[in-house]
């Protein structure tokens, strides 16, 4: 979870290093322009021209926005701390041994194999289908001696009267198609 968060951390810093350049190239780019696109004022050689302005030196106590975006960036960075890839990775597998364990204690597979076919649930006395008998005879099939299904598919099937002229009576039938065996 926190590599995620480091992760995270990581691609905001270097986006915001990308913009900070970006504008920095466009800021620079264009004072250098209007400085270029200003007319140059011709002087007539029978007047005097004035004497230059001087120009104050700028000031050290008011930085630019780069100055100041990388002052934020430098601040907001001092305060993360990364796990060392030995801790991360120690971490990682102990996730990763709890899981296991769990999914051992879920279900035990110990003596239990899964049997893939295509077995009909009989239908019961009331109606309804019962796959106890399929799941065990797809078992039995492959060697075991009972099962539980897992995975059931259903299906309608008509006559072949009623399908093309949509009048009769469809039935469903249900199959176990995988069961847990022991």
């Amino acid at each position: 979870m926190s590599n995620h968060t480091s992760d995270l951390f990581v691609n905001v810093r270097g986006r915001m290093v990308l913009m900070v350049a970006g504008l920095a190239l466009v800021w620079g780019t264009a004072a250098a322009w209007s400085q270029q696109a200003q007319p140059q004022l011709q002087v007539a050689p029978s007047q005097q021209p004035a004497p230059p302005t001087p120009q104050p030196p700028p000031s050290a106590g008011n930085p630019g926005l780069v100055e100041e975006i990388g002052k934020l960036l430098k601040d907001s960075a001092s305060g993360l701390s990364f796990p060392s890839p030995g801790k991360a990775l120690d971490g990682l597998n102990s996730s990763a041994r709890n899981a296991t364990d769990s999914l051992k204690r879920i279900a035990p597979l110990s003596g239990q194999t899964m049997a893939s076919g295509r077995t009909l649930c009989p239908a019961a006395a009331n109606g309804a289908p019962d796959c106890k008998p399929a799941a065990d005879q797809l078992c039995k099939e492959k060697g075991y001696a009972e099962g539980k299904s897992v995975d059931i598919e259903s299906t309608q099937k008509c006559s072949a009267k009623s399908y093309f002229s949509g009048q009769g009576a469809c039935r469903t039938e249900n199959f176990v198609t995988k069961a847990v065996c022991q």
